[in-house]
């Protein structure tokens, strides 16, 4: 069935109206795509425009008969690219498996974890999701179906893991899981001061856990400039249920996560006055230092408690910008963290992350170094030029931008921060000479 539909990602900014075709995996290789192509989109969270084709074919892939099946010997997942990681935690996690990597909500699907190569809390140890596939199944701009991994046609692999769905649709893969024993992580709360103490505690503790992240006020200055709070966790155990939890010991892998209710059409409630009012409440609020334990969902995917809450920013929506620069860097990250401050528009959803290294995805994000993300509300005056000047600011410290948040980079951002764009385009190129996978985004940034 098509249908003309206006789409967004996650920001609500830039609509474009598309043809939305929902097609089996047997009907791609015959699909008429017409002079602007198609792509594919799962749940449309990608922040930006990567998974809008104005003018053009958006794809939804039918389910097949047996979407997930799960090797519970091997510790791997085979799972259909349109499958969401909610529906496959809410399948694993009660026999004992987690997913190897996870963002910050479990509203997306497999194949756009793998088009996105998305990174979580645990990148300094596990890195991202791509580099725990094993294979994938994708159909290419000749109709013809491949099984591709890091050992079968690396190179055209390695293009799609983060090569955001421009290399041809991704039906299916297969993926190593983590092993657990509760439902619960066992999480070190921490309340710290400044940038530096923050800086210097991740420095000195982060490898002692498999996942560290903090959350960092971008409202205040002078001598409170970058308070935090930093949450560092491990997968919780019996035994840790059973010394702070014991009443999770009825039920130790259950997962039944709810959510509240959806956030109504509201105007932009994210103003300077609200954002340092909450961020004041919130570092308040948090202990100078605890442990305990957490659920998955409430250290994993807090803000899907909130049905819609993309909305609070009101109907021109906003930007979420994300950048990596080196360790080495540290003094370009204060001098971002002080112009966003100085700025005065960040919202109350702004966290700081460790990378490890490098996966192999050549368009991939991440790589060994400090990244930060914000929210900022859209249509605020002079933040084009704003935004621009804090790239300039992250190309020339050796970072880049993470092309699934992306809505505001040019092309010669991106170069910058992609050295292995051309090796990519390559690749891209011999698969699909004539460009029948493409999205707004590609053409933005000049990807095709």
């Amino acid at each position: 069935m098509d249908d003309q539909q206006l789409l967004t990602g996650w920001g609500r900014t830039a609509a474009s109206l598309a043809t939305v075709k929902s097609v089996g995996v047997e009907q791609l290789a015959e699909l008429d795509v017409g002079a602007r192509g198609a792509i594919a989109r799962g749940l449309g969270r990608a922040y930006g425009d990567p998974a809008q084709n104005g003018g053009g074919i958006v794809i939804r892939i039918k389910p097949s008969a047996n979407p997930v099946w799960i090797d519970s010997r091997a510790g791997t997942a085979t799972v259909d690219a349109g499958v969401s990681f909610d529906e496959l935690l809410r399948r694993i996690v009660p026999h004992g498996f987690f997913v190897p990597v996870t963002p910050g909500t479990r509203f997306i699907t497999v194949g756009g974890a793998i088009a996105s190569d998305v990174h979580g809390k645990g990148h300094h140890t596990d890195l991202t999701f791509g580099h725990h596939v094993r294979s994938l199944d994708i159909v290419l701009a000749d109709g013809t179906e491949h099984t591709v991994g890091p050992t079968a046609e690396p190179d055209l692999f390695w293009a799609t893991v983060g090569g955001m769905g421009l290399t041809g649709v991704i039906t299916r893969a297969t993926f190593d899981l983590l092993r657990i024993e509760t439902n619960r992580c066992l999480v070190e709360t921490q309340r710290l001061a400044d940038l530096d103490a923050l800086i210097a505690a991740m420095s000195d503790g982060d490898a002692d856990h498999r996942y560290s992240v903090a959350w960092i006020d971008l409202a205040t200055k002078g001598p409170t400039l970058g308070r935090s709070i930093l949450e560092r966790g491990d997968h919780a155990t019996l035994d840790d249920l059973a010394e702070y939890a014991p009443k999770a010991l009825r039920d130790p892998l259950g997962f039944a996560p709810g959510s509240l209710a959806s956030v109504p059409p509201v105007p932009n409630v994210m103003s300077r006055l609200a954002v340092r009012t909450f961020n004041e409440l919130w570092f308040r609020k948090a202990p100078k230092q605890h442990l305990g334990t957490q659920t998955l969902t409430g250290f994993f995917h807090p803000l899907d408690a909130i049905g819609d809450w993309n909305r609070f920013y009101g109907a021109r929506g906003f930007l979420q910008y994300q950048f990596v620069v080196p360790f080495e860097a540290a003094d370009t990250l204060r001098e971002i963290v002080e112009r966003v401050v100085a700025n005065g528009n960040a919202s109350v959803i702004s966290v700081l992350k460790r990378f490890g290294a490098e996966s192999g995805g050549l368009l991939s994000f991440p790589k060994p170094g400090w990244t930060l993300t914000f929210d900022v509300a859209a249509g605020v005056p002079g933040l084009g030029s704003f935004l621009a000047e804090l790239d300039q600011l992250v190309v020339g410290a050796g970072g880049r931008h993470y092309l699934a948040k992306d809505a505001h980079t040019t092309p010669d951002i991106i170069r910058a921060g992609y050295p292995r764009l051309d090796d990519w385009k390559t690749i891209r190129r011999s698969v699909d000479p004539h460009g029948r996978w493409a999205s707004d985004q590609a053409r933005r940034l000049d990807l095709l």
